[in-house]
């Protein structure tokens, strides 16, 4: 019996029972949910899923998936090659004044240097003295083994002096 991989995008007005309505979906039709990312943003529910499945129940899974009421649900099949966790594993900190343009300028140098962006969290808050509003951002990074880590780091403290930003990069140490 051969599987069949899919990615879930997932968006809604947010309420309780989306995640079940969305897990029974699933389930019923005999796929397993392997890994998820889900947040609430402005009202909105919104996540992506990996889900495997026999390739016998994949289309009906994913007819049940476009006929859920609450939930827009876009299905793609995975790509076949499996992820690489070769290389070098960075993380990545940013917090600064929140203005127009910070994910686009430290993404523009992560690209420069060939730096993929496997995982991106940011927000807004109040600052603690003051009123002002900062932005905080967390990633998780890959790049190869030639990455040269020292020019990497000297062109993010150039924009982080640009931006008025504090970023810290490190590396994941493996064990």
């Amino acid at each position: 019996m051969s599987t069949t991989f899919l990615v879930l995008t997932v968006i809604g007005d947010d309420r309780p029972g989306l995640v079940e309505q969305l897990a029974a979906a699933i389930s019923s039709h005999r796929g397993n949910w392997l890994e998820s990312s889900m947040a609430h943003l402005a009202g909105k529910f919104a996540g992506i899923v990996e889900v495997s499945v026999a390739t016998d129940d994949a289309a009906a899974l994913r007819s049940a998936l476009g006929a859920l009421p609450t939930l827009k649900v876009t299905v793609e099949e995975a790509g076949s090659g499996a992820p690489s966790h070769k290389g070098r594993r960075l993380t990545l900190s940013l917090v600064g004044h929140d203005r127009i343009g910070i994910v686009r300028e430290v993404s523009q140098v992560l690209a420069r240097h060939a730096v993929n962006v496997e995982a991106l969290n940011t927000f807004t808050a109040s600052a603690p003295m003051s009123a002002e509003v900062l932005f905080h951002a967390q990633a998780e990074l890959q790049a190869a083994e030639s990455l040269d880590a020292r020019a990497l780091k000297s062109d993010l403290e150039r924009i982080s002096d640009d931006l008025m930003v504090d970023i810290t990069l490190d590396e994941v140490v493996k064990i």
